[in-house]
């Protein structure tokens, strides 16, 4: 698919909440070659808000419109809760239109493998928002990974935490297993993609999942380990009761170690109406600087810039000239099936091995 005459690539975004409104929608309207065309909510608040921040695009009440006239989209958009995932994707999938699915991509690996295969069956392009990827300090720690700062890696240690006591209201908080709702699948699904994708291939996976807070139907607390093939151990925290938060990010080398501290400031940027393209966008502070070398000999490095931008400029150029979708779709449904024995490792109190992955031909 390719940028006509007609002008940008039009854009339809299902959903929006959290996702949609502080994520997909203002990347989607800064990203050359993008338009946001059309966005399905029934809510009559959340419409009033898409009339406001994004005037010229279409308010639609049912996505069935969408698929009746494919040909007036190039791309669709999933933001909806989690349940909603994989139907969505599918309806827009057996409609010829590209896709992309916010993560998780499915509450399991099965439908996910489904929709993956059906996808490449039918030749529709489909990727996953995985927007962690181009969190600064990940970019960093990649980097530094990379060009061998550390040495040889032994542990790497990554949390997501908050300090959220009360329950809020949602279908986050929601115990109904198709909502895929929980820290695990909410926050796990950022983390285990981050280690996989520094690390590579695991081997077993071990978990603690609790409900802390009086009332939950949900996980609200969780540790995974990952055994890496290639030697590593990956210890990751994920919590919304956490009252004094730990170092973001910890990698242990045999030659250094990297410890970085606090969130990416992307996602609060974008809560506060900022966009990328402005200056200092994704920048942290010197003083916010993560520190490589061992406790004698520390030194700050320079945490790169975070640029989620850069999922939907790949994206257009995906359907532009065929060049590689952001995020392999196989990748996710690997994410979902790691979560899966996580759940079931912390039933069971035991370590569990993975299973080599089932990947549909693309």
């Amino acid at each position: 698919m390719a940028e006509t005459a007609r002008g940008p690539l039009r854009v339809g975004l299902l959903g929006y909440g959290v996702a949609g409104r502080v994520f997909h929608a203002p990347l989607i309207a800064v990203t050359p070659g993008l338009r946001l065309h059309a966005v399905v909510t029934r809510d009559p608040e959340r419409r009033l808000q898409v009339r406001r921040e994004h005037p010229d695009a279409r308010l639609v009440d049912d996505p069935d419109l969408l698929w009746r006239s494919p040909e007036a989209l190039d791309l669709v958009v999933v933001a909806t809760p989690n349940r909603h995932h994989v139907p969505a994707a599918r309806a827009a999938v057996a409609a010829g239109i590209p896709v992309v699915v916010d993560k998780p991509l499915s509450a399991t690996a099965a439908e996910g493998r489904e929709l993956v295969a059906e996808a490449a069956r039918r030749g529709v392009p489909l990727t996953v928002f995985q927007n962690r990827r181009w969190d600064g300090d990940f970019l960093t720690a990649r980097r530094l990974v990379g060009e061998g700062a550390l040495g040889t890696v032994n542990r790497f240690e990554s949390r997501f935490e908050r300090w959220r006591p009360a329950i809020k209201p949602g279908w986050r908080e929601s115990g109904t297993p198709d909502e895929a709702g929980g820290v695990l699948y909410d926050l796990g699904a950022h983390l285990v993609d981050q280690a996989v994708q520094l690390f590579g291939p695991v081997s077993s996976v071990y978990a603690e999942v609790d409900r802390r807070r009086p009332g939950a139907q949900v996980d609200d607390d969780a540790f995974v380990a990952l055994n890496h093939t290639g030697g590593v151990r990956s210890h990751l925290w994920m919590s919304a009761v956490a009252a004094q938060l730990g170092p973001r990010l910890r990698i242990l080398g045999d030659r250094a170690a990297y410890t970085s501290w606090g969130l990416d400031p992307q996602e609060a940027a974008l809560r506060d109406g900022g966009r990328p393209g402005t200056p200092g966008w994704g920048a942290v502070a010197p003083e916010r600087y993560g520190r490589l070398g061992s406790d004698d000999d520390l030194r700050p490095v320079r945490t790169e810039a975070g640029r989620y931008q850069s999922f939907y400029a790949q994206v257009a150029a995906a359907l532009r000239d065929g060049s590689p979708l952001p995020v392999d779709p196989r990748d996710a449904v690997d994410t979902v099936a790691l979560i899966e024995l996580a759940h079931r490792s912390a039933a069971e109190r035991t370590v569990l091995p993975v299973p080599a992955p089932q990947r549909p031909t693309r």
